[in-house]
């Protein structure tokens, strides 16, 4: 029997997600947030605010009835900014079917507390769906996944029959998932590897070249990797398609809203002037942050957050901090 989907979150990787799904003949629906927008996805037949080329295939359905959407779905994937997961549990949470799946697809760790997303769910779900909760990341640029093209991902959680049934819903000849039950360690690396990002970003607008984006990525690697143990994560995980896989695709490509900011800061914007012209969500900007309160409870040194989180706040010069970064004190690698 073919289990139906639920996607709550009208943004890029939200309908990316419900396309796939339903271009398997799986029976989804989109959550739009009013009915206004439901009505304009339906009529249109696309989302022309973040993916104007791709039209909706039949099996696709959009509503804003948040009660219809929710209480016959098995799967239930929330696609929304980390800042705003919370709130959109709350919405959904009275009407989630006993045995139910609920994926986060959101990359992001919430303000001020620094909790996961999973964490969020269990903190805003009844007990008794807590087993089925799951996470899903990987190097998933939505705009290359809309358009065909092979990528991988992984899904974790602590139940292994949740985590296979989403993998089972999820798997088709274009996107290979993969499982994992370090579900502390894929939401971690899924999220800290933003901040790489944006470091990554900014040696590309000062044009550092080649050797030094490899060893800066690298650095960056290590640096959210000891982050990620400490606070309980397994090792291979961040050398895993949450962790490595994730940090060369977003460092790298045009397509990286994190890649971009660092970018644009780099040539002198400043972040609130980026934020402002974006449609989409720099999640590395509030992972910094919450990397940093994270790192500060489990003793752990980020050099590299630090200066980031000084470039986006503290007027300091993305040059400056390079400077910074490559003055600190000789060490051995390991």
């Amino acid at each position: 029997m073919t289990e139906s989907a639920v996607i709550v979150g009208t943004t890029t990787w939200g309908t990316t997600l419900s396309v796939i799904l339903a271009h398997r003949g799986i029976p989804v629906t989109l959550l739009a947030r009013t009915a206004a927008e439901s009505k304009l996805l339906g009529s249109e037949r696309k989302n022309s605010r973040f993916l104007p080329e791709t039209t909706f295939p039949e099996a696709l359905k959009v509503t804003a009835d948040v009660q219809q959407a929710i209480a016959s779905a098995a799967v239930v994937i929330l696609a929304v900014p980390s800042d705003r997961l919370r709130q959109n549990v709350k919405d959904v949470r009275d009407y989630l079917a006993d045995g139910a799946i609920v994926i986060s697809a959101a990359k992001g760790l919430e303000l001020p507390s620094a909790s996961r997303m999973s964490q969020v769910l269990e903190d805003e779900m009844p007990p008794r769906l807590h087993s089925g909760i799951c996470a899903l990341s990987g190097p998933n640029l939505a705009k290359e996944i809309i358009q065909g093209k092979p990528a991988s991902t992984v899904v974790a959680g602590k139940d292994p029959g949740a985590t296979e049934r989403a993998q089972d819903l999820l798997m088709s000849n274009r996107l290979r998932v993969y499982t994992s039950s370090d579900i502390l360690g894929v939401e971690l690396a899924g999220t800290l590897k933003n901040i790489v990002a944006l470091g990554a970003g900014i040696g590309d607008g000062l044009e550092f070249g080649d050797n030094a984006k490899s060893a800066f990525v690298t650095r960056g690697l290590a640096e959210i990797t000891r982050l990620g143990v400490a606070a309980g994560a397994e090792p291979l995980t961040f050398a895993g398609l949450a962790g490595l896989g994730d940090v060369i695709a977003t460092c790298s490509s045009q397509f990286s809203r994190n890649r971009y900011v660092g970018e644009q800061l780099a040539r002198g914007r400043s972040w609130s002037e980026i934020r402002e012209s974006m449609d989409n969500v720099a999640e590395g900007v509030n992972a910094t942050e919450a990397a940093l309160k994270l790192a500060k409870e489990l003793d752990v040194e980020m050099p590299i957050a630090e200066t980031t989180y000084r470039v986006l706040y503290e007027g300091l010069s993305p040059r400056e901090a390079a400077a910074e970064l490559m003055e600190r004190p000789a060490r051995s690698e390991w």
